[in-house]
């Protein structure tokens, strides 16, 4: 059978694949600690009991028709008062579009800015850019980043491949890695676009800034969230956030997203999302119109969410630092935000207790699921190369039990590796 094109040279999701094996072996029964997908076990980390409650009330009310295609006008004015309040950016409700969770706005961006063959400029590791590059035809340009610099891109990086671009595509707290830009590494980011928008001709499309905020509200001690424009204010025609309520309140599954930005961009997405109905179910919008201006409440439900998820990477990053003061060589990053600790696993090369050799970052994410019961993901599946030993470890679906009892397991995988 044909099919077109794009979706025949379409490549699924690594992290889905290996999260299909994780699930199949707890379906057998095993205990696996999983520390694969970005999202939450609702036993762990239930969503906040107010915005809960408003959901029920919202169904009740008989909030099950369609939503209006760019969101609920509560909800757009409560996620602008929100922001305005908690980043002092300065928003119109007419700027904002609602969607199903981050992901279509992310999609409606690329398509309401890349026509084919136009060149998206993204750091690598980083998630799903390759593919959206896919989907919309666009060229994709991966600028790999160093552990020296916590995996985020510095301007000196980017900076040769800005020139004809149509878009950067930045996100902080970054996913894969739980990293953030510091300020004047990004400050020195937005400079460049600015000289570079300054530099091309009216006729000329624009450099636009793609900024997934998703995690902004993760962040962890001392470490700070910056953004574009409150860095540059130039920078306001030409940047597009994405945001919501999926990650900072444990509600992955509640599927609210927002995106702001120019009112040119975000009208354009609002178009290609109505025909796409990628709409956050009515029920939720109306709830979360309603939970987010309860101040005190969203403060309590963040202060104990962020302890408990810092917990559970702090036990990893410790747990790892151990295992590399006893010989091991492993490491990991100081977890600064997001849900994710960034680990180094250097054992490719080496060969297993069944003789075989651990050629690639893929090989030994099986072999650890099936010797120490642990899942992770290779940084192979956010652009990096497969033997770079760098693995992304996601604590939001993981008891902190679970964490402290795979540590031992893991110990014992690697020290039988000859």
């Amino acid at each position: 059978m044909q099919v077109s094109r794009m979706a025949g040279s379409l490549i699924g999701s690594e992290i889905i694949k290996i999260g299909n094996e994780v699930n199949e072996m707890i379906r057998k029964g095993e205990q696996i600690c999983n520390l694969t997908i970005g999202d939450f076990d609702p036993t762990i980390f239930p969503i906040p009991t107010e915005l809960q409650t408003e959901i029920t009330a919202a169904y009740q009310a008989g909030n099950t028709n369609y939503p209006p295609a760019n969101g609920m006008a509560a909800l757009r004015e409560a996620a602008t008062a929100f922001t305005k309040q908690r980043l002092g950016l300065e928003y119109s409700p007419n700027d904002v579009l609602v969607a199903g969770g981050s992901r279509p706005l992310i999609y409606a961006t690329y398509l309401a800015l890349i026509d084919p063959g136009d060149r998206v400029v993204f750091p690598v590791p980083s998630w799903n850019n390759n593919h959206y590059c896919h989907l919309s035809g666009a060229e994709a340009v991966m600028v790999e980043t160093l552990p020296e610099n916590n995996f985020m891109p510095t301007a000196a990086e980017l900076a040769p491949h800005l020139p004809g671009a149509t878009l950067l595509a930045l996100c902080s707290p970054l996913n894969p890695t739980g990293t953030v830009f510091s300020r004047q590494n990004l400050l020195e980011i937005c400079d460049l676009v600015v000289a570079e928008n300054l530099r091309r001709q009216p006729d000329e499309k624009p450099l636009y800034l793609l900024y997934d905020q998703i995690y902004w509200m993760l962040t962890f001690g001392e470490t700070q969230h910056f953004d574009p424009v409150n860095l540059r204010p130039e920078l306001r025609d030409y940047t597009i956030y994405i945001d919501g309520i999926s990650k900072c309140l444990a509600a992955t599954g509640v599927r609210v997203g927002y995106a702001f930005g120019p009112a040119t961009v975000i009208d354009k997405m609002k178009s290609i999302l109505g025909h796409v109905g990628a709409w956050a179910p009515k029920a939720e919008q109306v709830a979360t119109a309603k939970y987010l201006p309860q101040t005190e409440a969203v403060d309590q439900f963040t202060t104990d969410f962020k302890a408990n998820i810092q917990r559970s990477l702090d036990t990893l990053h410790k747990g790892l630092q151990d295992l590399q003061r006893q010989g091991l060589p492993v490491d990991s990053m100081v977890p600064m935000g997001a849900i994710y600790l960034t680990a180094k696993l250097d054992v490719l090369g080496r060969t297993t207790p069944a003789g075989e050799v651990l050629a690639t970052t893929k090989d030994l994410t099986f072999y650890l699921i099936k010797e120490a019961r642990l899942a992770l993901v290779p940084f192979s599946a956010f652009g990096t190369s497969d033997t770079a030993p760098w693995f992304r470890m996601s604590v939001g679906g993981a008891s902190l039990a679970s964490i402290e009892a795979a540590l031992p397991r893991l110990k014992a995988a690697l020290e039988a590796l000859r």
